[in-house]
């Protein structure tokens, strides 16, 4: 079977690495870019740190912070004018997951016509968009590395899943130091999240030679350096080990495929607005124990990795551990149960569950499973992580 293996032009790792942005621009040959960070971002000082080493290299910025977790399509609409009006040449996204998606779809929106629920799917954008130097500031999505985007269309209230080459950054620029005043609850968050892409890329029905040795890395840094940097945000070992797993996760997934977990979180996202790295924190361990009789030897292999298990034990055996040490893991991080997200009440749950299950399902990614569930059984493990 041929595959494609798809990865930013460039990809910039190291702390510090930021203060090379002005030159990366230049490289591109644009005098004017539009900055797309969100309203946090811009509090902090990070919006102006950016900004303003562009700014003395003599390059004109114009910022676009309205993003908001989850982005919607609004919200790319308006960058879209933003861009438009201020002629940029060039987008720099700063941020996590959300401001990252909402520029590279800013990028090819400006370049492609059509309604942004054309772009929903697979490889339906015809045409390359504007230069997108992306610089994350969450050790989590790996959305730097990926050619994926996810944007809420308001009007159906369904989360649009693009999968296209011309998504992907073409700069990534992957400074740890950026995200180390992250607090405790988005570290863990974002943090099995970065694992969930790495396992669903292992176990992926579409995983395959150049993702695997990249997913296994991801899955080691992860087990390595998680909780350090959960503990003390100030271990700049660990802080960097997330860094680039995040970045490994993004390459892994973006090339193999996400699968159940993210299939079944997109659902949760669009109804009760629950951060994806959350909604797909909480699904992790529940998803795996239904999923690992369909690839025992891959999970078997994540479980040894994390080290979970031995070399020694079963591959039965090791799946076990795997889906007790991913509970504990969820445990000691204090990742929540569902319902104990603001705005997931029983009732309103329930009314949706049905649908959710659905929709998870014509999504796509379910199908990438190891186990391909039925509505059914996807209401059953909705029910099991509420």
């Amino acid at each position: 079977m041929n595959t494609q293996f798809d990865v930013p032009s460039s990809i910039i790792v190291g702390g510090g690495s930021r203060k090379g942005l002005p030159e990366q621009v230049r490289r591109l040959e644009a005098s004017r870019v539009l900055l797309v960070s969100d309203a946090f971002l811009v509090e902090s000082g990070v919006v102006e740190e950016m900004a303003s080493g562009m700014r003395e290299e003599g390059i004109d910025v114009s910022v676009f912070s309205d993003v908001q977790p989850d982005p919607t399509d609004r919200n790319v609409l308006d960058g879209v004018e933003v861009l438009r009006s201020s002629s940029a040449q060039a987008i720099v996204a700063v941020g996590g997951g959300s401001p990252i998606d909402t520029a590279k779809v800013i990028a090819v929106a400006a370049t492609n016509e059509g309604p942004l629920s054309a772009f929903q799917g697979y490889h339906r954008i015809a045409k390359r968009g504007l230069p997108l130097i992306v610089v994350p500031t969450t050790a989590g999505t790996g959305s730097e590395a990926t050619k994926v985007a996810v944007i809420t269309d308001t009007q159906r209230d369904v989360k649009m899943m693009m999968l296209d080459r011309h998504l992907l950054p073409t700069v990534a620029i992957v400074d740890y130091e950026l995200s180390m005043t992250m607090p405790a609850s988005l570290t863990a968050n974002v943090g099995v999240d970065t694992l969930t892409h790495a396992i669903e890329a292992f176990v992926s029905k579409k995983s395959n030679a150049m993702t695997d040795p990249i997913a296994l890395s991801c899955i080691d840094l992860v087990a390595r350096y998680l909780e350090r940097a959960w503990k003390d945000p100030d271990d700049r070992k660990a802080r960097e080990g997330m860094a680039l797993a995040a970045c490994q996760g993004g390459m892994a997934f973006s090339n193999s495929s996400v699968c159940l977990v993210h299939g079944m979180s997109r659902p949760i996202g669009a109804v009760f607005h629950v951060p994806h790295g959350l909604s797909n924190a909480i699904l992790l361990p529940e998803v795996t124990r239904f999923s690992v009789a369909g690839a025992e030897e891959r999970y078997a292999r994540v479980s040894r990795t994390m080290g979970f298990a031995s070399d020694e034990e079963t591959d039965s055996a090791a799946c076990a551990a795997l889906v007790e040490g991913l509970v504990a893991l969820n445990a000691r991080l204090q990742v929540p149960r569902l319902s104990q997200c603001r705005g997931v009440d029983k009732d309103r749950f329930e009314a949706n569950v049905e649908k959710m299950a659905q929709d998870a399902l014509d999504s796509g990614s379910p199908q990438n499973n190891p186990l391909v569930p039925t509505a059914a059984e996807i209401v059953d493990l909705y029910r099991g992580v509420y």
